[in-house]
């Protein structure tokens, strides 16, 4: 599992190393790249509305590792059309955008809703922190790879790399099946769609709450960034002639690299040494005030100084502790739920309320852009009366999570009882 989540990790940052530089050299319809990359979230959102509830009705009626394959070939395929396209000279930059930014989600959820399905409450509170780790090495790694490779390039190294983890999860479901006889594995993920799931039980309406207003924060952050270091690649490389514009690709892909570098290594030492020990000696739910405290200061000092190394410094902080200790928190918050949650709740959790904060954040960086004229650092405090409200959320988690867990108390509520379990 460890090895599974390298790999995957490991593509999807070629892939988002060479997303930035598509999206950001350019721009489309009127708009620069920086804000163009903000509104593009909104139509992720609207996918999603759709394709969260075919995801369900095929997990209906499929096992788990067909789920998988199927999800994979899909992506890979999708992976080799866009680099056709791209070496024929065709602008794929905003659907390139649009549509990593759908995969990512759920490969990343798939995989977490795997683990959940296949390790009990104690074995993941024990194993998520140590399978975590290879999920930061990939990190650490991806941005390399795609220094290696040109960035139409980077796309098919990106689909050889998820072919490796396909025959992975083979070999883990093998495993599985031989050694601790999982009949689940043959089962269908029967139950309810996950809109429904999460309307209907206040714990995942917390959860979904907490993952759509720390998306909105992070996103927000990200167009502070992208704004700052899209003035600063024009001031290097003027003009609009194309050799301008793949100057400035080049440079914000190397920008990039070298942020997700720093990102993925402070990530893999927070992961490698920390995470657990966090987990074991602190818990989850004081676990889930860590980041919000840290993206309180970040976005504070922002405002007050502002300055394209204060952004970077401040970001680096936020996405470490974000895919490290938080991204291991908000996992390990679906231990002790049923399996149609595990797959279908979290799936919609994990990418609609993911993206539509996205497109919250878009709504505010459109009005603050156009309406208030904001610059970054307006944004920031906007951001410190966001981070308000999440330690709020995050409240309201503990206490639901409190009730569930095995750690005080066994009983499940009822909305989280199997299908067909009685009253």
């Amino acid at each position: 599992m460890l090895v599974c989540v390298f790999l995957i990790m490991t593509a999807y940052y070629v892939m988002k190393t060479a997303r930035e530089g598509l999206i950001l050299a350019g721009g489309t319809f009127g708009l620069g790249g920086d804000e163009l990359k903000t509104y593009a979230n909104g139509g992720m959102a609207l996918l999603l509305l759709g394709v969260v509830p075919a995801y369900g009705a095929l997990a209906n009626r499929v096992r788990r590792l067909r789920l998988i394959n199927v999800s994979y070939a899909i992506v890979m395929a999708a992976l080799v059309v866009f680099f056709v396209l791209g070496r024929a000279g065709v602008p794929v930059g905003l659907p390139f955008f649009i549509w990593l930014g759908l995969v990512s989600v759920f490969l990343v959820a798939q995989f977490w809703s795997y683990a959940n399905d296949i390790y009990t409450e104690d074995q993941g509170k024990r194993l998520f922190a140590i399978i975590a780790v290879g999920g930061s090495l990939g990190a650490i790694v991806g941005p390399k790879v795609a220094e290696m490779v040109e960035t139409f390039g980077s796309m098919l190294v990106a689909a050889a790399v998820l072919v490796a983890a396909t025959v992975l999860f083979n070999v883990i479901e093998h495993v599985q099946a031989k050694h601790k006889h999982d009949r689940r594995a043959h089962e269908p993920i029967t139950g309810a769609g996950g809109f429904k799931l999460v309307m209907s039980d206040r714990y995942l309406l917390f959860i979904a709450l907490l993952v759509l207003v720390a998306n909105l924060v992070n996103t927000t952050g990200e167009y502070i960034l992208s704004n700052a270091v899209r003035q600063h690649a024009l001031e290097l490389m003027p003009g609009t002639d194309p050799a301008a514009e793949a100057h400035r690709r080049e440079l914000i892909k190397t920008f990039y690299g070298d942020l997700f570098m720093w990102v993925n290594l402070i990530s893999f030492l927070v992961q490698a040494f920390l995470v657990s020990r966090i987990m074991t000696k602190v818990g989850v739910r004081p676990a889930l005030f860590v980041l919000p405290a840290i993206a309180l200061g970040a976005y504070a000092a922002i405002g007050m100084v502002g300055g394209l190394a204060l952004i970077r410094i401040a970001k680096i902080a936020e996405n470490s502790t974000d895919y490290s200790l938080q991204n291991t928190v908000r996992q390990a918050l679906f231990l002790p739920t049923d399996r149609a949650v595990k797959y279908k709740a979290k799936a919609a959790i994990d990418t609609f309320f993911v993206r539509f904060g996205d497109t919250l954040s878009a709504v505010l960086v459109g009005v603050g852009v156009h309406q208030l004229h904001f610059a970054g650092r307006q944004f920031a405090f906007a951001n410190v009366v966001l981070v308000v409200l999440w330690f709020a959320i995050a409240v309201g988690i503990v206490r639901h999570h409190r009730a569930l867990s095995k750690e005080t108390e066994p009983r499940r509520p009822r909305a989280l009882r199997p299908a067909g379990a009685h009253a």
